[in-house]
């Protein structure tokens, strides 16, 4: 593995790749771990170079929890705390075995604050975190979790929504109850009666679409609601 594997750094000079080099460092984490605490992420900016990690919150009272955001290959984290130099509360939980690199927090402040280049990277990736923050809010709060489910299998297949591309791979309906605010049961059963339908085909922890068009019917439904 090298640092040319990250997108984020392709086309940067070699003054600032060189110093990435310099700092930088691989760590790896199994399937599982919760390796970071609040504080862990005001010393070090990471990115994920293999595997998937995700980033939640839980009420205690209920056990309720809420999945933000799962990263994988090119994702970023923790931006907040890299922006605004506070602890972020938010749990971390490796969904596959995974390698990401790791920065001093100050050197990316540092690139930020002194390359361009780095900047033009940077700032559209944080774009998209927030897009996406912001949509994970409307839905939870307008759409009802049937809705939610059909919209995220039409954006699991939509290379254009960088969160939510083949999100899905390998999730139990577990974790998919986490990203859509719900417990696994609800989650069940409205993919069962979309396999009855005949949209999609579901194996172990995969699913398939089998019609767009009703899909994309049950989404117009939605949005007309």
């Amino acid at each position: 593995m090298n640092n040319n594997e990250i997108e984020l750094f392709n086309k940067l000079d070699d003054n600032i790749l060189n110093d990435i080099q310099q700092y930088s460092k691989f760590v790896e984490y199994e399937k599982g771990a919760t390796p970071f605490y609040s504080d862990d992420l005001l010393e070090y900016f990471y990115i994920v170079v293999d595997g998937r990690i995700k980033t939640y919150q839980i009420n205690f009272d209920n056990n309720k929890e809420q999945t933000i955001f799962i990263y994988k290959k090119g994702d970023m984290f923790d931006i907040i705390s890299l922006l605004d130099n506070e602890e972020h509360d938010v749990i971390y939980e490796v969904v596959e075995d995974c390698t990401l690199l790791q920065l001093p927090i100050k050197k990316v402040r540092f690139w930020l604050d002194t390359n361009p280049a780095f900047n033009r990277k940077f700032f559209p990736y944080l774009a998209k975190q927030m897009r996406h923050t912001e949509e994970l809010a409307v839905e939870l709060s307008l759409y009802e979790t049937k809705d939610r489910i059909v919209n995220l299998l039409l954006q699991n297949v939509n290379e254009n929504n960088h969160f939510k591309y083949k999100l899905l791979q390998n999730l139990s309906n577990t974790e998919i109850a986490k990203l859509l605010g719900t417990v696994r049961h609800v989650v069940e059963r409205t993919l069962k009666q979309l396999k009855d339908d005949n949209i999609i085909e579901k194996s172990k922890k995969n699913i398939k679409i089998l019609n767009f068009e009703k899909l994309l019917e049950k989404t117009t439904q939605m949005l007309l609601k």
